[in-house]
């Protein structure tokens, strides 16, 4: 769904939050033939796999033909730097196939450099800046050799899902941090995602979406009882007051956080329950029940600001949907009495409420890092959870964890 964190916190452990920020979506500008469209294409599908297959082969040539150089990591490379690390930028991009041949020299960082460094940044889900950080440079100076073998790697995960997926489904790409739903053989709408982090992983499965809950509860998952909430209480007794987290007993009484010994495991035999609210539980508006044996769930979230940033690993598993209304509508599309307006009334209302899909849904978790589209363009993510078998990728620094124990409302 790292650190220590406030209870909402804890949740946005089950789903991980920092600081509120502001949300921005990701456009740019460039040559049409070079551009990185909004895809229609489902990542799982047939025709992603011959794109890929089409773009090991093409990679096989640039291997072949020696590669590409690296870029010399030095200052932070934007519009207007003149320098002999902007002509290697040119001669990378252009072998790479983001920059035109005609524009592959010169020192100085023009509109054109501009332009495919955007390009290159989307296809490796970074934000299309347009400038050269310590991020861009770490991407572009993965050996050609390396990223041939991330995409030989995935064509055998996209042909183990190049069947009939069903008509309606929902793909969720845990690397990429992002989430399709398909509806006959089109994306219907792509969402941003937060998802695990690297020692709290988000599972690779296949489930269905069955019940939507809107104003949930949320109850704290066994699993961070130990590793979150006691070290919160120790430091701050108020801490489940004000995250308005009520302590229920087996018998379901509800009883004072004073009355247990916070300095032992007596707390691991309570119920931590977090009042509905957006505005302060974990699970923001609405959770999406996905039957598993992980506990896992997708869910909204208060901390929205997470969406616009490149790194979205920020979970203890479950995942977090960017526009989840309009996620909930397509969910829900087929269930009679439904519509947009009645989801917006339900949640403005505050009222608990479940409503079980007519049509359960087919829900897939995958591990992607690699695929390429219809298009030509070829998309590279990091390998965060080190499932590629070359080791850890630039993000990766930790050792992964176990599932996420199941939680119980």
């Amino acid at each position: 769904m790292a650190a220590l964190f406030a209870l909402s916190a804890v949740a946005q452990q089950a789903d991980g939050a920092e600081a509120p920020q502001a949300e921005w979506r990701q456009s740019y500008e460039t040559a049409e033939r070079l551009a990185v469209n909004r895809e229609t294409t489902p990542t799982l599908s047939p025709a992603t796999l011959a794109a890929t297959e089409a773009a090991i082969q093409q990679y096989q040539g640039i291997v072949s033909r020696g590669g590409w150089n690296p870029v010399p990591a030095t200052a932070e490379l934007k519009l207007g730097v003149k320098s002999k690390a902007v002509q290697a930028l040119r001669q990378r991009l252009v072998v790479s196939g983001d920059l035109d041949a005609v524009a592959g020299s010169g020192p100085v960082f023009d509109s054109f450099v501009e332009a495919a460094v955007k390009r290159f940044q989307a296809r490796h889900g970074l934000g299309p800046t347009g400038f050269v950080g310590e991020q861009t440079f770490t991407e572009l100076n993965v050996p050609a050799e390396a990223r041939l073998q991330q995409l030989e790697t995935n064509i055998v995960r996209l042909r183990a899902f190049s069947g009939n997926l069903g008509d309606r489904f929902v793909m969720v790409n845990i690397p990429a941090a992002a989430v399709e739903t398909v509806e006959n053989g089109v994306v219907y709408s792509h969402h941003a995602a937060g998802v695990g982090k690297i020692d709290r992983q988000s599972p690779i499965m296949q489930a269905k979406a069955t019940q939507i809950n809107f104003n949930p509860f949320w109850t704290v998952p066994p699993s961070l009882i130990k590793k979150d909430l006691i070290p919160k209480m120790q430091a701050d007794p108020t801490y489940l007051t004000e995250e308005k987290i009520r302590v229920f007993n087996k018998e379901g009484q509800e009883v004072s956080p004073q009355s247990i010994n916070w300095n032992s495991l007596d707390a691991t035999n309570y119920k931590y329950r977090q009042d509905t609210g957006a505005d302060i539980n974990s699970l923001g508006f609405v959770r999406v029940n996905i039957p598993n044996p992980y506990g896992v769930y997708m869910h909204d979230t208060p901390s929205k600001g997470i969406f616009g940033d490149d790194f979205r690993f920020v979970s203890s598993g479950c995942v977090r949907v960017q526009d989840v209304r309009d996620y909930v509508a397509w969910l829900l599309k087929d269930t009679p009495g439904w519509s947009r307006d009645q989801i917006d009334e339900v949640i403005r209302s505050g009222q608990r409420l479940d409503v079980t899909l007519a049509q359960p849904v087919n829900v897939y978790w995958v591990y992607v890092t690699a695929w390429a589209t219809p298009d030509g363009v070829t998309q590279f993510r990091d390998d965060i959870y080190q499932r590629d078998g070359a080791g850890p990728g630039p993000m990766a620094t930790a050792v992964p964890a176990e599932p996420m124990a199941a939680v119980q409302e």
